[in-house]
């Protein structure tokens, strides 16, 4: 049988392929952009193990709310933070933690939250697109994100060049902002701190799903 691959790998499989197949200059802003973010990040901004996360509810993108306290009731609660349905990386990276991420974790007790700032009406189609699971969240205004210290703006030259080409990503997002968050995990203890935190400036990186289980798995006791 052969080894799933890594997220990172599948990840780097798209940069390769867009190295082949995408426009020399949309490329090269993407490059750039990603690039800024890993050297303008305010790292000490970003939520860490021992911070405590105040209560929050939000929309889910198929009806009803994720209340933080009655998920904690159940066990841990496992945040992913994901920029919007329409991004490649993201759709590829949510596809692996349904499969490599999300069985292991609902058997430990915990639960897994997606969650971005795109609006329900949009934020819904990526649940839809692949039938997932657990909660996709919509983090309205970003307040939760920039709680977190995992939010940033795409950078000027970034937005002119989509705009140039009839983009608009607040218009993407529902938001009339081009804030997006940091690709992030966060595990949550019962007591509400703030277990494991793992933040990705560069949305090409993503946290591996078995460093996540090792986590929740430390926090639930369980033996491996």
């Amino acid at each position: 049988m052969t080894p799933t691959p890594s997220v990172c790998k599948l990840l780097a499989d798209l940069h390769a392929y867009r190295l082949e197949n995408m426009a020399s200059a949309d490329l090269q802003v993407n490059i750039d952009q990603r690039r800024l973010l890993e050297e303008t990040a305010d790292r000490s901004a970003f939520v860490r193990p021992g911070d405590v996360v105040e209560p929050f509810t939000l929309p889910e993108v198929l009806g009803g709310t994720v209340d933080l306290a009655e998920l904690l009731e159940a066990g841990p609660v496992v945040l992913l933070f994901f920029r919007y349905e329409g991004c490649p990386a993201c759709n590829i990276a949510l596809r692996h933690y349904q499969a490599e991420l999300y069985p292991a974790l609902a058997e430990l007790g915990a639960t897994l939250v997606a969650v971005s700032p795109q609006v329900p009406g949009k934020l819904a189609a990526i649940r839809n697109r692949f039938g997932l699971p657990f909660p996709v969240a919509s983090d309205t205004g970003s307040r939760l994100g920039r709680r977190l210290g995992i939010t940033f703006t795409a950078s000027e030259a970034s937005q002119a060049h989509i705009r140039a080409r009839g983009g608009d990503l607040g218009e993407v997002l529902g938001t009339g902002t081009w804030e997006l968050p940091m690709p992030t995990i966060v595990v949550i203890g019962q007591d509400r701190v703030v277990r494991f935190a793992d933040v990705h400036p560069d949305w090409l990186v993503r946290t591996e799903a078995g460093v996540v289980i090792e986590a929740v798995r430390s926090l639930v006791r369980v033996p491996a």
